[in-house]
């Protein structure tokens, strides 16, 4: 999968002196039971050289040593690890927050009683919308009913649960619908992202939302968050989705009332990734090929973390690293181009991110808009993109009509709910 990690800004501060992976999302396998048709990391089969169990306990003790607060565990599908919950219970005893991102298919109610009694705080199960879409997406029939039941099994062994969600054009007509039934599940947190054109999703362009969709997104993310508060919900959205728009404060915050916004890319600031085998990257959505600074089973994670100028290439970026539309925006110190896994999922470099809500509405208010049109495809490895070019069109510019048939999944691209954002 392609996960956003997101960031507690209790941290922020802190950081800023002293860099070190309070967030980790941490893929303990490959393996998976959802052949997911947006999956950036092509899940399917284990890597032929993951971690073992004893290994990946020797991960845990290095995390601990470097003040990891939360590792997020996920795959594939991180049950499917032998050493599953035997990892949840080391990274509880070492005084780590376990938590976890799945799918959800093969939780029963036996094995979510198992992760409980090993320690797993809290669980997100990821629905990308209503049944026909999610089911679509997923490419599993039943994968949603499985989703949603893995839902209940979890709170009724008293997990903690949340969802996520990648919005993409398949799905973007779901989000009230699907949020009215997240709520009556009982969900605690729903994390909104855009997907990304990473792994699978890179193979369907027609798949992802254009920039200028935002403009309908974003606005109606907002309105549901101020429902959340309401009904005691964190719905917070993913790194890619954003940025200073007029509801910014509103969408980064966890409290009603309060005045966050984005602060960068935090990758190799809070954030870390850890692949199957070991590999070791700033995000854990950041392109294998150009980002994976050491291996756990040649490097230490303090040398790797310290020592690695691909895990820290946020920690001294400034504005002059951006380019086209972000280096001229007034927000290029602060924002410093968004989600750098995003921008080089488009570009093949960080530093110019279309996916802005206050570009977008710029661009509007002058009567235009950006449409990406893929001009590379991506080779078909864990974490890889093709390339993009930007089109700057008339705002009104008519849906260009497909110049093949369309794909499984133009039936889903419904007309959006109507907004009267600008």
């Amino acid at each position: 999968m392609a996960y956003c990690a997101p960031v507690d800004r209790r941290h922020l501060q802190v950081a800023r002196d002293d860099y070190y992976p309070a967030y980790v999302v941490w893929e303990i396998t490959l393996k998976c039971d959802q052949p997911c048709r947006h999956c950036g990391s092509r899940a399917g089969a284990a890597r032929e050289t993951e971690l073992t169990t004893k290994q990946a306990l020797g991960v845990v003790d290095q995390l601990a040593s470097m003040r990891a607060g939360e590792v997020v565990l996920i795959g594939g599908e991180a049950y499917l690890h032998e050493g599953f919950l035997d990892i949840v219970r080391a990274l509880k005893k070492a005084g780590i927050r376990p938590t976890m991102t799945t799918g959800g298919r093969g939780i029963t109610r036996d094995l979510a009683r198992a992760m409980k009694d090993a320690g797993i705080a809290s669980v997100s199960v990821s629905i990308d919308g209503l049944e026909e879409a999610h089911d679509l997406i997923r490419k599993v029939p039943g994968g949603f009913k499985s989703a949603m039941a893995a839902l209940d099994h979890l709170r009724k062994v008293g997990i903690v649960t949340a969802s996520n969600i990648n919005i993409n054009r398949a799905n973007m007509a779901d989000l009230e619908p699907l949020y009215e039934l997240l709520r009556k599940k009982g969900i605690r947190g729903w994390q909104v992202q855009i997907t990304s054109a990473l792994g699978r999703a890179a193979d369907r362009p027609e798949m992802l939302l254009q920039p200028y969709d935002l403009l309908n997104v974003l606005p109606r993310i907002a309105k549901l968050k101020e429902r959340a508060f309401a009904d005691k919900i964190t719905v917070m959205p993913g790194n890619n989705l954003g940025y200073f728009g007029p509801e910014e404060a509103l969408l980064r915050s966890a409290e009603k009332g309060a005045r966050d916004h984005w602060q960068g890319c935090q990758a190799g600031k809070l954030v870390m990734g850890i692949e199957s085998d070991g590999a070791v990257k700033g995000c854990p959505s950041l392109q294998t090929y150009a980002y994976v600074g050491g291996n756990l089973r040649e490097k230490s994670l303090k040398e790797i973390w310290n020592s690695s100028d691909k895990i820290g290439f946020t920690r001294n970026r400034t504005k002059d690293a951006l380019w086209g539309f972000c280096a001229t925006c007034p927000f290029a110190s602060v924002c410093l181009g968004g989600c750098s896994f995003t921008a080089h999922a488009l570009f093949g470099k960080p530093g110019n991110n279309p996916y802005c809500h206050y570009r977008a509405r710029t661009l509007a208010a002058q009567g235009k808009r950006e449409r990406l049109v893929p001009t590379t495809p991506a080779g078909g490895d864990p974490f890889d993109n093709g390339l993009f070019d930007i089109v700057l069109e008339d705002l009104n510019t008519p849906e260009p009509v497909a110049k093949k048939p369309p794909s499984e999944l133009v039936k889903l691209t419904r007309k959006p709910v109507r907004s009267n954002a600008t």
